[in-house]
This record gives structure tokens, C-alpha cells and sequence, in this order.
């Protein structure tokens, strides 16, 4: 069994720590970390390992000064083979690099980089859980996702055996981690609210003028509320057919993902507008009135809530553990029952029923980002937690 030497948390001693990150998804470290990694530049020495090449980010990495390198991993397969490769290539990247931190985010990163980070020797090792995700819905639980999950909680369990301390997004997603002995119960295990949000780069809009436009941005997964938003819409318009309803998003090499085929249908419909997908969202938080995200995926706290509340946009989601928690329903949005494509769709009527909604419960979206989740403060909590000082006060959740 792999044990890690616990050291006491004091930063080394030499003139700069070094720092390795490791992520799911190259693209993730400029559009999720970039603002922390900006940060823990400052202050140590960074590596940011991603699965692929990736020019606009490893651009805007090396602009602040860290280093990308890239580790194989497969995100959705379960292949021994390929996954032992990536813990090889990992262990090589931290023995190199002699890291005296690592931060691990997403569920692979996590097992294999904390696998790594020990055998490796690594002093403190930090894993983020953004989300527990897929493998952890409860909804269509088939024989193959009985056997995922299972494999899944035997990785954790040895991987964040004595780690420093486990990141969760929401309370569900820290109850389950203890339901499920993910963790040991002796394990450091707190809350941080999300990613946070960049509030100068999502700055506030005024909602645009006109018939409401309601908004989905999210990869194209049934578990992510898609089929949900396509029939409220179909409702909807059958009352108020001058509403749009627009989608915008990737499809996924996730075997839950939607094709090209159903896209096409609900086009010629006229139900939605697909507007393809983007690496940035903002023009379009800025082209539509509400957001919309019925989601009945486990997340930790989604990153697109955040933004459409940062633009000033008010928020209608689902209660699906994570969906619900940055939403105060009445104030800044609507949370509706989790699959329920009926409620959705009232709740988007009464957008188009009372306007002045849109931007009451914009402002007080924007308002909400401002106080609880500015990315400046979700930092300043991450550097406290990895022993930097910070000149922002340091409010932790547990």
C-alpha cells in the first residue's frame, strides 16, 4: 500500500515552493484556474499538467510565468492500461519536478495524482472534488454504472488516504464522501463555495430589450437537464410562442452525450436555437435574458450560474445537489424540481408574464455573485489552505 510521509504544514525552505496542478481537461486550467494559478505564480513555482495540447492556454500560462505539461489520460475510459499510464507519467512529472505541493482537481487527476504524489514522495497533497458527477447520479443506475461506481470508491479511498486535506463544492457532495468512506473519518475534508467567479471579467449587462430569451449553456448530456429545457420550451411556446429558448454547448465523448441528429430535429421544430459551442460565453450571457440549467447531474457548484449571476442575469435551475446552492429561489431565480419539465416551464413563464422580473432578479443575482462568490475570495481561501499569505480575508466555509 502506498504510504505518504506526513509532514507538518510549513512551507519549505528554499526561496520558491513548487506547485504542480493537475487537471481533467487542458482548456479548464485557463477557463476554471487561471485566476489561482495567476495567484500561486506570485508566489511559488508552477507546473499545470493537462491531458492535451492546447495552444490559448498554454499561451496564457506561460504568460504568468507556469509551465504546461502534458500527461496521457483518458477521461471517460475505464482501461487499467491507459490509467496506469497516467499514473507513470505523473509519478515521472513529480520526481522531475520534486513538487513540495500538489493540487488535483476532478475525478481522475484526483486518483491518479494523489496515487503519484505519494509514491513520488510529495510532501502536501490537495485534492478538489468540483463535482461527484456521473458516476455518482442516481438516476438510471445500470449494472456497468453499479461496477464504475464501485471501482470509483475503492480508488478514492486508497488515493485520499492521508492527504492533506479533500476540497467539495456543496454539503450533499461532503455528506456522500462521508456516507460512502470515500474518506477516512478522521480525514480533513471542508467546503469551499465553488471555482468562484471573475466579477471585472463577468461584468454587468442590462438585459436586452424585447421578448425573453432564455439561455442553456452547458456540454450536451441528457443528466445536465438538456431533453428537460427542449420540452419547457415546446410548453412554453405553446402559450408564449414570441419567447426564444437557445442552446449553446459542446457535444461530449460521454456515452450519455446528445447527437448531431436530435440537435437537428429540435432546430427544425423551432423549439431551440443551437448556437453551437464557444470558448467564450460572455457575448451570449450578454444576447439573453434568463438562465436556465435543469440539471439532474451531481455538480459541485456550476461554473455557468456563476457567470449568467456575475452578468446579472437571473437564474433558473434545478434542485439537484450543487444546482440549487448559489440560488436563492424568489430572489434571484427559480429552483424547480429536479426532471420535471412542466415546472421549469411555468417557472420560465413567469418571465415572460411579469418582465420587470428579469431585471429585479438579475441586479439581485449580480449582487449575490459580488458578496459570496468572488473568485478573489474562493483564492484567498485555497492559497490560506495551502499556507500562503494573502491580502484577501481568508472567510472558509466548513
Amino acid at each position: 500500500m502506498l504510504q505518504k510521509l506526513k509532514p507538518q504544514v510549513s512551507l519549505p525552505t528554499r526561496a520558491r515552493p513548487r506547485i504542480v496542478v493537475v487537471a481533467n481537461l487542458t482548456a479548464s486550467l485557463l477557463n476554471f484556474r487561471y485566476d489561482l494559478l495567476k495567484e500561486l505564480s506570485e508566489r511559488a513555482e508552477v507546473v499545470a499538467c493537462g491531458p492535451e495540447r492546447h495552444e490559448a492556454t498554454e499561451t496564457a500560462l506561460a504568460e504568468i510565468g507556469v509551465e504546461f505539461v502534458q500527461f496521457p489520460l483518458s477521461r471517460a475510459g475505464m482501461n487499467p492500461v491507459e490509467d496506469m499510464r497516467t499514473l507513470r507519467a505523473l509519478v515521472r512529472v513529480f520526481k522531475e519536478f520534486k513538487p513540495d505541493i500538489v493540487f488535483a482537481y476532478t475525478m481522475k487527476p484526483i486518483i491518479y495524482g494523489c496515487l503519484a504524489a505519494k509514491w513520488a514522495g510529495v510532501d502536501r497533497i490537495y485534492a478538489m472534488n468540483t463535482g461527484l458527477g456521473y458516476v455518482y447520479s442516481t438516476h438510471g443506475l445500470t449494472f456497468r454504472r453499479r461496477a464504475v461506481r464501485a471501482v470509483s470508491s475503492v480508488l478514492y479511498r486508497i488515493a485520499l488516504r492521508g492527504v492533506d486535506e479533500v476540497l467539495v463544492y456543496n454539503r450533499a457532495d461532503a455528506e456522500e464522501f462521508r456516507e460512502r468512506r470515500l474518506v477516512a473519518p478522521d480525514a480533513k475534508l471542508s467546503i469551499v463555495p465553488g471555482s468562484g467567479v471573475n466579477l471585472d471579467r463577468y461584468g454587468y449587462t442590462d438585459s436586452p430589450a424585447g421578448p425573453p430569451v432564455f439561455l442553456m449553456i452547458s456540454r450536451l448530456l441528457r443528466e445536465k437537464g438538456v431533453f428537460d429545457f427542449v420540452q419547457a420550451a415546446r410548453l412554453l411556446k405553446e402559450t408564449h410562442p414570441q419567447a426564444r429558448c437557445q442552446l449553446l454547448g459542446p457535444m461530449d465523448a460521454n456515452p450519455d452525450s446528445i447527437g448531431q441528429r436530435e440537435i437537428d430535429e429540435w432546430t427544425r421544430e423551432g423549439v431551440i436555437e443551437y448556437l453551437g459551442e464557444t470558448s467564450d460565453v460572455r457575448p451570449y450571457l450578454a444576447a439573453c435574458s434568463i438562465f436556465v440549467l435543469p440539471s439532474a447531474y451531481r455538480e459541485g457548484i456550476p461554473r455557468t450560474i456563476l457567470e449568467a449571476m456575475s452578468s446579472g442575469r437571473a437564474v433558473i435551475t434545478s434542485d439537484a445537489p450543487g444546482c440549487a446552492d448559489p440560488v436563492i429561489n424568489g430572489e434571484t431565480g427559480y429552483v424547480v424540481p429536479v426532471r420535471n419539465p412542466e415546472a421549469l416551464s411555468r417557472a420560465m413563464a413567469s418571465f415572460v408574464e411579469s418582465p420587470d422580473l428579469v431585471a429585479r432578479m438579475g441586479l439581485a443575482s449580480r449582487k449575490r455573485a459580488e458578496d459570496s462568490f468572488d473568485v478573489r475570495r474562493i483564492n484567498a481561501i485555497l492559497l490560506g489552505k495551502m499556507g500562503f499569505s494573502t491580502n484577501t480575508r481568508e472567510d472558509e466555509a466548513s
